[in-house]
């Protein structure tokens, strides 16, 4: 087994680990979105900027 071979490896495995990552935080934003209960973003138009902020 070459280095180059480990390398290439470890890299296709980061790469995967960013992916599912990536896809497993697109679908808790996409169920939050979905969910009229969820607090609001202090960004919001129709929220106080003084408030607590949703996600802490």
């Amino acid at each position: 087994m070459d280095w180059t071979f480990l390398i290439g490896i470890l890299a296709a495995f980061t790469l995967l680990i960013w992916v599912v990552f990536a896809f497993a935080s697109k679908q808790m934003v996409e169920k939050r979105i979905d969910n009229p209960n969820a607090r609001k973003s202090t960004l919001a138009s129709d929220k106080s900027s003084h408030g607590k902020p949703a996600d802490v």
